[in-house]
């Protein structure tokens, strides 16, 4: 069975923030600016070429590095040779806070990471899908005081951009949850806005939800995320009513970016 080593590599950083106060450095590059990646692959380089020599499967990304190994025992003796040339080469310091070996579906890279089956497959990681889940938060906090359709326009825009990154993914399990974890959050907004039950059971009946059944899913006394994910709900506020409003699939948009490819 495969491991993996990953081997980040520990950056200068020019300037930052300790206990409070700014410091300035004098060596090293700015964090996050656009010369950082590129001196990296200037100076790594010269590791691409050494683990190439060796017959190594890799992937780097800037200063971070996965490489593929066959047993345990290869990916300690991989550390060991890669750290000593990194650190006697090329007088730069491995992270050994983040540097681990490891199952490939065990780690993270990019945001992807891999199942475990015989042939693995590309997909999102939990950590991709948690962050994307707090911006969509960010914005659906804000949505309580706005209309829906200018809500769903934000968060149309961030997942288009979202899932244009993860078209690679071979797992599609992640966009289904996403797009159900979407619609109800949306749901949830309007069960807010709604505020009062008279105002509930005259919308759901708007919405084709029998009288009924309006007045007894408004007056349930239930909180809104659990009336975001009820029946009724998902009665008055189907997929395809948000889909008019604005909403994609990114299960959908995932499977037209397949057939692009």
């Amino acid at each position: 069975m495969p491991f993996l080593y990953s081997a980040p590599v520990r950056a200068h950083i020019l300037g930052g923030v300790i206990g409070g106060v700014e410091e300035v450095r004098r060596e090293g590059t700015p964090q996050g600016g656009p010369l950082s990646p590129l001196l990296s692959n200037i100076l790594l380089d010269e590791l691409d070429k050494e683990l190439e020599r060796r017959g190594h499967r890799f992937c780097r990304y800037a200063d971070d590095c996965n490489i593929y190994v066959k047993s345990k025992a290869a990916g300690e003796r991989v550390k060991r040779s890669i750290t000593r040339f990194l650190t006697t080469r090329l007088r730069l310091k491995v992270n050994e806070e983040k540097s681990a070996m490891d199952r490939p579906w065990n780690r993270t890279f990019l945001g992807y990471t891999m199942t475990a089956n015989r042939e693995p497959k590309l997909k999102v990681s939990l950590k991709a899908v948690e962050r994307a889940k707090k911006r969509i938060r960010e914005i659906m906090r804000q949505g309580r005081g706005r209309k829906l359709t200018k809500v769903i326009e934000e968060v149309t825009q961030l997942m288009r951009g979202w899932i244009n990154y993860f078209r690679l993914s071979q797992v599609k399990a992640a966009f289904e949850e996403l797009d159900g974890w979407i619609r109800r959050k949306l749901r949830c907004i309007l069960w807010v806005q709604w505020k009062k039950p008279k105002t509930r059971a005259g919308k759901l009946m708007k919405l084709g939800i029998d009288k009924v059944r309006a007045l007894t899913s408004a007056y349930n006394g239930r909180g809104s995320w659990w009336n975001a994910g009820a029946s009724h709900m998902n009665a008055a506020i189907p997929t395809n009513w948000l889909s008019r409003q604005g909403l994609i699939s990114l299960l959908a948009e995932h499977r037209r970016l397949e057939r692009l490819t």
